[in-house]
């Protein structure tokens, strides 16, 4: 919007009222973000198009306010003159008259906002101390003898859990802790009576609820008092608070959660009609299975009857066997006496062929033709060997550089021994030994030639 100018003589911007308030509009909008606001609901108004409008007043102001019917569709419940809200909405102008406005974009009962937001509140410290870990839950007892109730004495729970309980198991002990389940004061009861409970030691099972109701009913039930005494119970514990569709911090404490009273009592007990037909089913099992034990038994007994003889007859048998070894054993004896019999005559015509005289007498002959053929052998041999010898000597005489030497040649080498074979390794100056057929001597280059 432009500001209108204040100078004298210069010309005047002016606006027209929808075009003020257009401006103040669009300034509105885009300066003032969503907010929230509480306050009482008065003038509430609801025209066939399914808008709402209705003023939002507390003690000393109010302010207009206008909720379309894309977005009030979705609030849960009816509002009413007087009623206490909580919105949340945006800064508006309502062009036609010129009347600041906010549109509304969500409501909620003011009690229930803060309620709910101390509820999450006080889920999320309990869930970082591990109160709702599924580990430290503890399975029930399949047939509690004892069950402690804490609940109303007078309302609806009591009397449900109760017909549940004497229908499917007459023969549970019940004992009720009475307490408020609403109100002020009802947590604190609550809490002190699951503390008593569960130091009695009378209870296999405890069970904490009530019947259903709107949050502020079942508050107690959220209290951070009932919670922790709920988990330091030494004892089971199911939650069955309110109906179904509710929620509460008990639940997600106790070791289980009822839709119900009534299903918590069923939970609790088991129904004494299907233990009497599992008995039954149990007891057909059990005579079926002795019967056939019994047939196998009797089986086992007339298998070995049959196999059972009198003693006489076994000493029968075995007398008769051992006839029959004996017999076997004398002819197995007279048999191995003949054959050593046998075996004997013939080592001692081995044995007279193979007089040691007899083999002395051939073994002098066969020494004295191998000293014969060894002499005459050795003489060849060193015959041979004294002509090879002969010839290798004079072969070596020819090829000997001694020999060479005899014929008047030298050899000449450096001062480490090594011959030398050509001048272009030695240098003058340098000392050689000259080797000769007979001793040796030293000499110095003094000139180089080829």
């Amino acid at each position: 919007m432009q500001p209108l100018s204040p100078t004298p003589g210069a010309k005047r911007s002016v606006l027209s009222v929808s075009e003020l308030n257009r401006e103040v509009k669009h300034l509105l909008e885009n300066s003032v973000p969503l907010l929230w606001v509480s306050g009482e609901i008065s003038n509430f108004a609801k025209p066939s198009s399914g808008h709402w409008y209705f003023s939002l007043k507390d003690a000393r102001t109010q302010v207009r306010c206008a909720m379309f019917r894309n977005r009030n569709c979705s609030v849960a419940f009816q509002p009413q003159n007087g009623r206490e809200v909580l919105i949340r909405a945006r800064v508006s102008l309502y062009e036609g008259r010129g009347e600041f406005q906010l549109i509304v974009e969500h409501m909620e009962e003011a009690g229930f906002g803060i309620l709910m937001h101390q509820l999450e509140q006080l889920k999320t410290k309990l869930q970082a101390e591990g109160l709702f870990d599924s580990a430290r839950k503890r399975p029930l007892p399949y047939l509690p003898l004892n069950i402690g109730i804490i609940t109303s004495p007078i309302g609806a729970a009591i009397h449900d859990i109760v017909h549940v309980l004497h229908r499917r198991h007459p023969a549970a002990e019940i004992g009720l802790w009475p307490v408020a389940v609403q109100g002020q004061g009802a947590a604190q009861q609550i809490a002190d009576a699951i503390e008593k409970a569960g130091r009695s030691q009378r209870h296999d099972l405890l069970i904490v609820g009530r019947g259903g109701g709107s949050l502020e009913d079942l508050w107690p039930f959220n209290e951070e008092i009932v919670a922790r005494a709920l988990a330091a119970c030494p004892i089971p514990t199911i939650s069955a608070v309110g109906h179904e569709t509710d929620n509460t911090v008990t639940d997600l404490v106790a070791d289980l959660r009822a839709p119900t009273p009534s299903a918590a009592a069923e939970i609790a007990s088991a129904n004494i009609g299907e233990l009497y037909q599992r008995l039954e089913s149990d007891k057909h099992r059990l005579f079926r299975a002795l019967q056939h034990q019994l047939r196998h038994l009797q089986q086992q007994v007339m298998l070995k009857r049959n196999r059972l003889r009198h003693p006489r007859e076994q000493l029968l048998n075995r007398a008769q066997r051992l006839d029959h070894l004996e017999i076997r054993l004398l002819a197995v004896g007279k048999q191995q006496v003949q054959q050593c019999h046998t075996r004997l005559t013939t080592a001692r015509r081995a044995l007279a062929h193979c007089h040691p005289q007899h083999h002395i007498h051939e073994k002098q002959k066969q020494v004295e033709q191998a000293q014969r053929s060894l002499q005459r052998a050795t003489k060849q041999q060193l015959q041979r060997s004294r002509d090879t010898f002969s010839h290798i000597t004079q072969l070596l005489n020819n090829v000997s550089p001694l020999a060479v030497l005899q014929r008047g040649y030298a050899i000449v080498m450096d001062l480490e021994g090594e011959a030398l074979k050509d001048s272009r390794t030695l240098a003058p100056k340098q000392t050689v030994k000259v080797k000769l057929a007979r001793g040796h001597f030293s000499a110095q280059v003094e000139a180089i030639e080829g």
